[in-house]
């Protein structure tokens, strides 16, 4: 049996005292984007669980759009990543 290393923690403490895995994320063949799905990214780099490229690459996604991402999450909590919340909270 091969045990694959990873670089990084296993698991973090979220602020409001819970546990995040990589068994959270959401899987790398991912499509469609859910606001759930997108908060567990953002989550997962804030917290220091993977890195911003770690990310980008796993996931396909560009700077900006994780970027943009992150700074909806900061700006108005996890409810501004619905994509029919868009036009509420774009600047």
């Amino acid at each position: 049996m091969y045990i694959r290393r990873i670089r990084g923690p296993h698991a973090v403490t979220l602020p409001d005292g819970t546990q995040m895995t990589r068994a959270d994320l959401p899987d790398p063949r991912t499509r469609r984007w859910v606001a759930s799905r997108k908060a567990a990214v953002v989550r997962a780099v804030t917290c220091g669980l993977i890195t911003a490229d770690e990310a980008m690459t796993t996931y396909g996604l560009s700077a900006e759009e994780l970027a943009g991402w992150t700074a909806a999450v900061s700006t108005h909590g996890e409810a501004a990543l619905r994509a029919t919340a868009v036009q509420r909270y774009r600047e």
